[in-house]
């Protein structure tokens, strides 16, 4: 493998985030061809397709990186398909540039995408016993809006957070999101409104907890030498991808699990799981928080956005509060989370959402967030969390 690490970002694309109620190939190729046509790069000189499977749309979402090429025409490129729950679209990010990296691929095009139910997600069917992800669907009643609700409650016990700092984090990103073309609720709210909307899971109100969405994310990646050989300059680089798995034992509480692992015997680690993620990745692209721009996180609830400000390294454990009060992480503050709008203002797209945390920071490393420009960006964080153990973080810096 190459000394340099970094990979090119040479195009990104996305569909916008709704409920169109189309097959998700549809969604897939827009941002694909979207995500050429910004790289200035033809179909037919992608060498890799790595994608991000959905397993909800039959056969050919369990197959995506195939479904994707096919549907875009055989050109006999390589092809992957790859699936770790809301972790998929960085697991494909990571097995492009690995293969960039080996020298057996120059350019690979990475897509998720996605069509989602009505509602907050279910099990899927069959009967699984010896599945934990069945059993706390089934045994404990645990839906995913009672998982944030445990989290919620706990920095609460913990931290002392409030029911008004889980507003003002909705607030913050239906702010920014407000111009995003491909967010799918463009809406201001107060915190009162946000407070008066329906509980569904204590503390947690309806508009704390993201939807599920359809939608669809796309990124060209490319050596370095193949973008100085085709005029692509100065462009933004991926300097780190991190799919780190937990250390034993992870004594918080992580879906689908329904207990903590012992710490009788065994000494607790240095890092939780979460915090372990984007630690990686800064260790491998040689970098600290202290010098991040920007962070794109995975907000499925208003109150797991404050998580992640500590576990990506924005602020000691039980300062989340503090740092969203100070006005820090809104645009024009000293380190804005999810200028996008996160998954508050897209809902969840699974396949797609970690590839458009990437297009989205490609964009403000470019300078062209229209509406919710971080100025000066130089570097961005991503941080993502799937089902059994599968997390992500990449860097990216300009």
């Amino acid at each position: 493998m190459a000394d340099d690490k970094r990979v090119a970002v040479a195009g990104v694309g996305m569909h916008p985030w709704g409920k169109w109620g189309r097959n998700f190939v549809e969604y897939g190729v827009a941002a694909a061809r979207t995500a050429l046509a910004d790289a200035g790069i033809a179909w037919e000189d992608v060498d890799y397709v790595a994608g991000a499977d959905t397993i909800r749309n039959g056969y050919p979402g369990f197959i995506a990186g195939a479904t994707f090429a096919q549907a875009l025409g055989w050109t006999g490129a390589r092809v992957s398909s790859c699936y770790a729950a809301c972790a998929s679209g960085a697991a494909a990010i990571s097995n492009a540039r690995a293969q960039i990296l080996a020298g057996l691929a120059e350019v690979a095009l990475v897509v998720g995408a996605d069509t989602t139910p009505k509602g907050f997600f279910k099990p899927v069917g069959g009967e699984r016993r010896d599945d934990p992800d069945w059993l706390r669907f089934h045994v404990l009643g645990a839906t995913n809006p009672t998982y944030f609700g445990l989290y919620a409650q706990r920095r609460k016990a913990l931290y002392g957070a409030t029911d008004e700092d889980f507003a003002q984090v909705k607030v913050k990103n239906a702010a920014h999101g407000l111009s995003n073309e491909n967010a799918r609720y463009r809406k201001e709210v107060t915190i009162e409104e946000v407070l008066a909307s329906p509980i569904v899971a204590d503390p947690l109100r309806l508009l704390e907890i993201c939807a599920t969405s359809d939608g669809g994310a796309a990124v060209v990646l490319c050596s370095m030498d193949y973008a100085k050989a085709h005029g692509i300059t100065n462009p933004v680089t991926v300097n780190a991808v991190s799919t780190v798995t937990p250390t034993y034992p992870n004594t918080v509480i992580e879906m689908p699990n329904f207990a903590t692992d012992s710490s009788v015997s065994v000494a607790v680690g240095e890092r939780t799981f979460r915090s372990s993620i984007a630690h990686a990745a800064y260790e491998e692209a040689g970098i600290g928080p202290e010098d991040v721009s920007l962070a794109e996180v995975y907000d499925l609830s208003s109150a797991l956005e404050l998580d992640w400000y500590e576990d990506i390294g924005l602020c000691g454990e039980g300062e989340a509060e503090q740092l969203l009060r100070s006005g820090a992480t809104a645009i024009g503050g000293r380190i804005p989370v999810n200028p996008s709008g996160g998954l508050s203002c897209f809902g969840e797209a699974i396949p797609a959402q970690a590839i458009a945390q990437v297009c989205e920071s490609t964009w403000q490393l470019r300078g062209q967030a229209t509406g919710r420009q971080v100025e000066g960006a130089k570097v961005a964080v991503t941080a993502n969390q799937g089902l059994f153990g599968h997390g992500s973080s990449v860097i990216l810096a300009r």
